[in-house]
């Protein structure tokens, strides 16, 4: 724990979508199934009640919350003397100034003049900023979103530098807004953006006390519990991950878990929700506008109620996602990016084809044998056919390794980022995509009944 402040992978995927509840059976004691709600950069896959049973072991309010819920805009005099951004500048340089070097008194005193709970929770906010490992944490004046807000006090646009040492390539930019009024002829921090309905950017800082803890390939950090075994996790994932996809890819990743579960779908995204959801691969913005830093979100309750073995297949899903770039990609068709995750994270899992396909199998056994790929919709949270997807997704994948070899289905993962579907299977495979579905279909009938 530490207290303080090619082999070219495969193509890059694409941006979020949100699947909705997985919808699963318990099976056997024996054969645990590690299907989870693993979720990918692109989508969230949820856990249904069935679904926890396969893996069971034998917005506004969190930003009104870090807060302190401060309107003290609202409370303030008019100022004698325009606001100038200058001022600010100052002060956050200040801020800047004191988390780099420790000085807590120095920090508080930018706020001394804002109600106490907004002081309570910057002084929070200071010390989480301590106990994580900074390579430099800077505030930025980023322009003024008004000069002339209730009481007179004006509310700035702040952008927030950081980089994880040992783990960011680069900064990541989240934004802020502070609330500034003149106090003994200066003007001063009294509370946040709130009273003109400013949302915060969420960060892991936002959760109460932190914990730091490093693994050999990873980084976690949360006020949740396990942390110490997920790092475990995600060590055993990382060379897991790499012997598919190559050496071309960071190899380390950085998990965010956080207690509260509205802090998790705020670091998931702006109006996200995260159900029954148990992790989520994610991109923090980059402060140069570069590709960002990954980031792997634990959905505290759900993921707690995993096993062994089924939290080593969503983290190492989760992982396969960090490692082909998963936030780029607007080629690769989704069966086979999600397809390819669960293939990678169910590589070394002693788990049956008929347990951990188990939804799929009954509706093969009826006879319903899917005449077509997955679409796009079928990964839908709206979608009657998301659990089925996601296994049709994993034997197709599964189907190319089995039959082509592992380095096969890897290059057709590469060439179907820069191609058409059809144009990369028939490159790569030497197949239709109507040859290719019916040797799927055929192989669901194989491995299924």
């Amino acid at each position: 724990m530490e207290d303080g402040p090619p082999q070219d992978g495969p193509a890059d995927d694409e941006g979020p979508r949100s699947p909705g509840p997985r919808r699963g059976v318990p099976v056997p004691a024996d054969e645990p199934s590690p299907r989870s709600g693993a979720v990918s950069r692109r989508r969230m896959l949820a856990l249904g009640a069935g679904g926890a049973a396969l893996l069971a072991a034998g917005g506004a309010g969190v930003l009104g919350a870090r807060s302190g819920g401060s309107r003290a805009a609202a409370r303030t005099a008019r100022p004698t003397a325009p606001f100038d951004p200058q001022t600010a500048r100052d002060v956050l340089a200040n801020r800047s100034r004191a988390v780099a070097g420790g000085d807590r008194t120095a920090f508080l005193a930018t706020v001394s003049s804002a109600p106490a709970a907004f002081q309570d929770a910057q002084a929070r906010l200071y010390d989480n900023l301590r106990r994580l490992p900074l390579d430099g944490w800077t505030e930025r004046f980023a322009g003024t979103e008004s000069a002339n807000a209730e009481g007179g006090a004006a509310v700035v646009r702040v952008e927030t530098r950081y980089r994880l040492r040992g783990f960011d390539r680069g900064d990541v930019a989240r934004t802020r807004h502070l609330a500034f009024a003149p106090r003994s002829g200066a003007w001063t921090i009294v509370g946040d953006g709130s009273a003109l309905g400013r949302r915060d950017d969420a960060e892991i800082w936002d959760a109460g006390p932190l914990t730091v803890v490093r693994g050999r390939s990873s980084l976690v950090i949360g006020d949740g519990g396990g942390l110490q075994g997920i790092a475990k996790h995600l060590d055993v994932a990382v060379p897991v991950v790499t012997g598919v996809v190559g050496k071309n890819w960071a190899q380390r990743a950085v998990a965010l878990v956080p207690a509260d579960e509205r802090l998790a779908a705020a670091l998931a995204g702006p109006d996200e929700s995260l159900g029954q959801i148990a992790a989520l691969a994610t991109v923090a913005p980059s402060a140069g506008g570069g590709r960002g830093e990954d980031r792997v979100i634990v959905s505290p309750g759900t993921f707690g109620r995993l096993n062994a073995l089924g939290r080593t297949v969503v983290l190492t899903h989760e992982l396969t996602h960090v490692a082909t770039g998963g936030a780029t990609d607007r080629t690769t068709p989704l069966w086979l990016i999600e397809g390819f995750a669960d293939y990678v994270g169910y590589k070394h899992a002693k788990v049956s084809v008929k347990s951990a396909a188990s939804e799929l199998r009954r509706e093969v056994k009826a006879g319903r044998v899917p005449s077509a790929l997955p679409a796009a919709a079928d990964f839908a949270g709206s979608s009657d056919h998301l659990s089925q997807a996601y296994q049709e997704a994993w034997l197709a994948c599964r189907m190319v390794a089995g039959r082509y070899g592992e380095a096969t289905l890897v290059r057709l993962y590469r060439a179907a980022g820069r191609s058409p579907e059809a144009a990369a299977l028939r490159s790569v495979l030497g197949l239709t995509r109507d040859r290719f579905v019916a040797q799927w279909r055929d192989y669901l009938k194989k491995e299924l009944t």
